[in-house]
């Protein structure tokens, strides 16, 4: 790692990054806080459709308000502060910008930003995984043919285990399984935005329900974001999805290998180089010790009998065979380690994960029995959950994506559990997302 050297350089010379944030949410505030105290960083604009929610977020991150009073990018430039704006087009416009971080966390917002990116000449941080799993192997695709990187974002769960998955094979051990841990039980598919401040108050000390927002912490409950990240990691790295999703298995840091390694072997994955996101819960509710809630894991195989005497030797977390053994990173710090991806595409020109195909897809399931004439509310909401499925059985069933589940009517009724069609749905052929959302499974679907 000579990231560090390389910032350092750009302070000497007097040539900082200079970086384009749209969103200002929580990602982006982590960000914020450590990229104030970054050498060779220049946060040049950030635009949200909230400035005084931005202003909040930049005092909450440590920033003055001398630090964001620039009145116009020019200004921007000339002292070396930050602009803020309600016009993310015109920030991602300017010619002086190196990188655009994307983290809206709206899927049309995320299409159509990161694409204005790549027409500018800038390269692209995708913090918006919503946006990423809805077209982003196209998106990436784009953005290779006009000379630029786009990104996964580091410190965020995916391109974490997306580095697991490079180092194992970079070693040459085959990757039986990639995932992370999260606090899961099978009731909580059915969770709304009403509901899940009980199962919150159970482990987080939030004592006001309105400094939250609702609906994307219950995305993390009902199964929604494990889903999203996965797809995220398999087009990243290949993997492919188990045939049913995702079984969120009970497991401690400890027992990783024995329980996400292939059924055939006494663990519970139905194949092998897929991923899986490991519960903190037992199914009975019960706290799974040493658990992986907030961790990333990858699960390899040793190739013969002297590979498993050192994964003995060293201190590998072996199943009960010492076939199989697995390595984790204990938790992530998600925008605090933003820098590692803003650093790495301007400076070596290198991702930090970048998905290569079309290979896992996440889709809208419905949370209760549907009716015609309802509209959705999209992730994390009353109305459906999202689930991991290999991309070919998603395009063969017809499946609608979760990223374009919100502000949509339903058609007719659709059963509790169901995964939801295009046909069972009225939608906007011209659409942001759902036009590249199109474009993308014809673009991949000779590799499907």
């Amino acid at each position: 790692m000579n990231l560090s050297f390389l910032l350092s350089e750009r302070v000497r010379t007097d040539h900082p990054i200079r970086v384009a944030l749209i969103g200002c949410g929580k990602f982006a505030t982590m960000y914020l806080t450590q990229a104030r105290q970054t050498a060779g960083i220049h946060i040049v604009g950030i635009a949200d459709l909230d400035p005084a929610r931005a202003m909040k977020q930049l005092a909450t991150a440590g920033w003055t308000a001398e630090q964001y009073a620039a009145r116009n990018p020019t200004d921007a430039m000339a002292k070396g502060s930050t602009w803020l704006t309600e016009d993310a087009d015109q920030l991602i416009d300017l010619n002086e910008i190196d990188v655009v971080v994307e983290a809206t966390g709206i899927p049309t917002a995320g299409i159509h930003h990161c694409r204005r990116a790549i027409t500018a000449g800038h390269h692209i941080v995708m913090v918006n995984v919503e946006a990423d799993v809805v077209a982003g192997p196209l998106l990436a695709r784009e953005a290779q043919a006009a000379g630029v990187v786009y990104s996964l974002a580091w410190g965020d769960q995916p391109a974490l285990i997306c580095e697991h998955v490079d180092w194992a094979r970079t070693c040459g051990f085959e990757v039986v399984c990639a995932g992370k841990g999260t606090r899961y039980h099978p009731s909580y598919h059915e969770l709304t935005p009403d509901s899940v401040w009980e199962v919150l108050q159970q482990y987080l000390e939030i004592d006001d329900p309105t400094s939250i927002n609702m609906k994307m912490f219950n995305s993390f409950l009902d199964g929604s974001k494990s889903g999203i990240e996965m797809s995220a990691v398999c087009n990243t790295t290949g993997l492919t999805p188990q045939h049913n999703g995702l079984g969120f298995p009970p497991s401690s840091r400890f027992d990783l290998a024995n329980v996400c390694k292939p059924s055939e072997d006494g663990g519970m994955l139905s194949r092998r180089g897929t991923t899986e996101v490991v519960s903190s819960l037992t199914r009975s509710g019960e706290p799974v010790p040493h658990h992986l809630a907030m961790g990333t894991y990858v699960v390899v195989e040793g190739a013969g009998d002297y590979a498993q005497q050192c994964f003995r030797e060293y201190h590998m977390l072996q199943d009960s065979t010492g076939r199989y053994a697995a390595l984790y990173r204990p938790t992530h710090m998600i925008g605090m380690e933003l820098g590692v991806s803003v650093a790495s595409v301007v400076l070596r020109g290198e991702p930090t994960g970048c998905p290569k195909g079309f290979y896992s897809d996440v889709v809208a399931t419905a949370k209760h029995a549907l009716t015609a004439g309802q509209m959705l509310d999209g992730e994390g909401g009353h109305c459906v959950w999202g689930q991991q499925m290999p991309a070919a059985d998603s395009i063969e069933r017809g499946a609608l994506p979760l990223g374009l589940a919100a502000d949509i009517k339903m058609r007719c009724n659709v059963a509790a559990g169901s995964t939801l069609r295009w046909a069972d749905v009225e939608f906007d052929d011209n659409d942001t997302a759902v036009r590249a959302r199109r474009e993308m499974e014809v673009a991949f679907s000779d590799r499907l």
